[in-house]
């Protein structure tokens, strides 16, 4: 136990002179300031992602949390990255605490990205996957009080993390992980035999970027870990963050004074598999803390204290709109055509059409001169990440997906021509008119081509 005890305590000395030595000097003039807030629901209360659930949760397994970073370069610049332990979030909660964040801190659109965890066993959040529930008055008050506080949360999380802003180094690099599988290729019990065999199919993305914020003491601050894989391990009535809260609660852990946060990737068709158990959301955690650590381990690059941003909305077309006879015969169908045609009918009422566009937001970033940060809304698809990594000037940029507005899922042409429940069915239960043009991905990859270029010449 003693000889343990030792070798623990020299890997985390370890860890914690590779950070230091790994920024270097040329972070000295970042600033940043770290703070979360707990968001767990109030219950009983209906939880999203998954549309076999028919009654409210009534227990918690382990709590939610919304992160916020905020960074400051040499120039006066800033900018907040807030995570959540959420399935999604809308693009009305996006814009509302955006547009608080400008007017209290003058923090331009550009300048915030918010990101979800995607855990299946959060709660439900107003404007997200309200297709797939019938939820009664009592649920729908919580619902919105829910929504009502969760804006409130998000800002003050951002107004504490500012609070505590002081000089700071940047670093990041990449870790690994690999848990995570295509699920469109693998049947998931066969998995664990395809694994030990090495015939998993399909493709997947087991980056695992890594950004690290020290304080000038040494000390780390906070630490920012990024992977494509869904948070579906657990599909209960128990709320839970899954494995990335259990991800993040090992960081934390492992390095007393940290404050860990999860930004999701590319994972719209990755699964963690096997699953259904709280020991594998615990083994998953430690595979992703284990991941951190090693691109601890293994020397981050400094940052040097620059930021430059761009955002951008694009007007992404949906295939042949329904009828209006079509959706009132679908109305008496099961599970989910019929729910969707009449929350069709019902926008088509309020708004007097179906949209025949969605604003599809797209973000970048550029941190010093070594990190390119790729935002993109929605469930997107594996294929993004590893097209855009191949074809961006960065050499290593970081992709993230279900930033800023998890609308629906994102194929790419790819998977949009293939079908099944990524590629069309999921429409259903997001509540979209119809699955997407088969000109998204290219709109999407031209668009961060065309963001690219504005960070690199700002």
């Amino acid at each position: 136990m003693i000889r343990t005890v030792v070798c623990l305590t020299f890997a985390i000395s370890f860890l914690h002179s590779s950070i230091a030595e790994a920024v270097g000097s040329e972070g000295d003039s970042w600033k940043a300031g770290v703070a979360k807030v707990d968001i767990t629901p109030d219950l009983p209360i209906w939880l999203s992602g998954y549309g076999s659930r028919n009654k409210p949760a009534n227990s918690v397994r382990d709590h939610l949390w919304a992160k916020a970073l905020v960074i400051e370069d040499s120039n006066g610049d800033r900018a907040a990255l807030i995570t959540m332990d959420l399935v999604g979030i809308p693009r009305e909660i996006s814009q509302a605490v955006c547009k608080q964040l400008e007017e209290r801190f003058k923090l331009p659109r550009a300048n915030v990205a918010l990101n979800v965890s995607h855990t299946h066993s959060g709660p439900v959040v107003r404007g997200n996957l309200m297709a797939m529930y019938s939820l009664d008055e009592d649920q729908s008050r919580r619902i919105n009080e829910y929504r009502a506080s969760l804006v409130e949360k998000l800002v003050g999380v951002v107004d504490d993390a500012v609070k505590t802003m002081k000089p700071s180094k940047l670093s990041w690099g990449i870790g690994e992980a690999g848990f995570a599988v295509n699920r469109r290729n693998n049947k998931e019990g066969q998995v664990p035999q395809l694994r030990e065999e090495n015939k998993l199919a399909g493709p997947s993305d087991h980056e695992l970027p890594v950004l690290t914020v020290t304080g000038e003491d040494g000390e780390l601050r906070a630490i920012v870990g990024g992977y494509a894989c869904h948070a579906t391990v657990m599909g209960d009535y128990f709320v839970t963050a899954d494995w990335p809260g259990a991800g993040q609660n090992e960081l934390q852990k492992r390095h007393p004074g940290a404050v860990a946060m999860f930004v999701n990737g590319c994972s719209g068709d990755q699964n963690p598999l096997p699953r259904h158990s709280m020991e594998l959301v615990q083994k998953y955690g430690v595979e992703f803390a284990d991941g951190v650590d090693a691109a601890i381990r293994a020397g981050l690059k400094p940052i040097a204290p620059t930021l430059r941003t761009a955002y951008k909305e694009i007007d992404v077309p949906f295939d042949k709109l329904p009828t209006r006879a079509e959706l009132e015969t679908t109305t008496s169908a099961a599970k989910p055509q019929g729910p969707w045609a009449k929350y069709m009918l019902a926008e088509w009422d309020r708004e007097g059409s179906l949209p025949a566009t969605y604003p599809y937001p797209v973000q970048v970033w550029r941190l010093g001169d070594n990190l390119t940060w790729v935002f993109l809304g929605g469930e997107v698809v594996v294929d993004y990440s590893i097209r855009l990594k191949s074809e961006l000037s960065a050499e290593k940029p970081w992709i993230s997906g279900y930033s800023n507005d998890v609308m629906a899922y994102i194929p790419s042409r790819r998977v949009l021509g293939e079908g099944g429940y990524e590629g069309g069915l999921a429409r259903f239960p997001y509540g979209l008119p119809a699955v997407w043009d088969g000109s998204i991905e290219q709109k999407i990859v031209d668009e961060v081509h065309e963001l690219d270029d504005v960070v690199q010449k700002q």
